[in-house]
């Protein structure tokens, strides 16, 4: 059995989302199983470096997890021939300068989204990766959700008919940070370091309507800043001058319509952090992260409108869970797996840095739209 080793600088991997996600439950949990083993039965052994900023927190995550391997100097670990792999999960705005010097490097690209601020700078990394002939992707976690999973073969089977709308609810209350610690980064509020949530979010409601619906056509969205003050990590009072919720209607081909809302400011009366409400002539669906419950046409209860009466009934007992037919691995593990085996045997990847691009895009209409007051048409790039 021949055993490949692949370096991977991994670029922000003291944050909350490239430690947890990218690093102890996708790359280390490939190396828990003895790595990814390939059609050809090559076994891909993924080698961490670490690269951050504070060389004491890498310090310290190496000995954690028994890895030898991190700096902060990023230029020498791109230079290092053993490593042919880049992973960004870095705030947005030391993202772009950290891609281009990877692709400069000629390593293979993987990253966090959004890929930029800008629609212009999204596009010019695809096409810089692509001049470069390095292999390029971007992570599109939602896609691997069971839930969704679920939500995409009813889609594949037929099940609605034809879909007339979609609805999704996403967020949750994020503490302010005065007498409760956030539970998000500060910079994620300020709009000068990269944060908002239409530049957090729309990427991802792009790429699962795409997939999973149907291709966005046009958007039109209002943003607020409903908490104006927030505390930082070091207990600071900062001006929140970043989106923390946002409102949008989409249209997506074939005349589908979907209503996106996305903040930090909700309390949740959900049964998930994220619900997508897909109704169609045959019947309907309400995918969470995890579960996905339906309701048929032919089993469509008769709801009357009477406010003199109390409800009897919970509106909820008359859908029907989907049963686990499968198995479902962590989403961001599966697309790290997906990419190992892109860039060390060419197979199938449908993620790469343009699909990053027209996230970026999406985000970037919303905000048009919002500033403007006005539905914006999505034009293919």
């Amino acid at each position: 059995m021949d055993r490949r080793t692949v370096g991977i600088v991994m670029n922000g991997v003291t944050g909350r989302m490239g430690y947890r996600q990218h690093l102890v439950r996708s790359i280390l949990a490939i190396r828990e199983q003895g790595g990814l083993t390939l059609a050809d039965g090559t076994v891909v052994w993924p080698e961490p470096v670490l690269v951050g900023r504070n060389a004491a927190k890498l310090e310290q995550l190496a000995e954690l997890h028994g890895l030898t391997r991190y700096t902060t100097d990023l230029a020498a670990a791109l230079a290092d021939d053993s490593n042919e792999i880049y992973f960004d999960a870095q705030v947005t705005t030391a993202r772009v300068a950290a891609l281009r010097q990877a692709i400069a490097a000629g390593k293979h690209v993987y990253t966090e989204k959004p890929t930029a601020e800008s629609l212009a700078d999204a596009v010019a990394l695809a096409d810089e990766a692509r001049a470069a002939g390095v292999k390029h992707g971007v992570v599109a976690d939602k896609l691997y959700l069971p839930g969704l999973l679920k939500l995409r073969r009813l889609v594949e089977s037929g099940f609605f008919g034809r879909i007339l709308s979609v609805r999704v609810e996403f967020g949750y209350w994020v503490f302010e940070g005065d007498w409760q610690t956030a539970q998000r980064p500060s910079w994620n509020y300020r709009s000068e370091d990269g944060g908002g949530i239409i530049l957090d979010m729309f990427p991802h409601w792009r790429y699962v309507l795409d997939h999973v619906i149907a291709p966005v056509r046009s958007v039109y969205a209002q943003m607020a800043t409903h908490i104006p003050q927030r505390w930082d990590e070091q207990g600071n009072a900062y001006p929140a001058t970043a989106d923390d919720a946002a409102y949008a209607v989409l249209e997506l081909e074939g005349g589908i319509v979907a209503s996106v809302n996305s903040s930090w400011t909700t309390r949740v009366d959900r049964t998930e952090l994220v619900t997508f409400h897909v109704d169609g002539t045959e019947g309907s669906a309400v995918a969470g992260l995890r579960n996905c419950r339906i309701q048929h046409r032919a089993t469509t209860p008769k709801p009357v409108w009477n406010p003199d009466l109390p409800v009897s009934h919970d509106f909820r007992d008359q859908w029907s869970e989907l049963p686990e037919n499968d198995t479902y691995d962590n989403g961001f593990k599966r697309q790290w797996e997906e990419f190992l085996a892109y860039v060390v045997a060419d197979a199938p990847y449908g993620h790469d840095l343009y699909a990053g691009a027209r996230g970026v895009q999406l985000a970037e209409l919303g905000l048009q739209s919002a500033r403007e007051g006005r539905k914006i048409l999505v034009g293919d790039l």
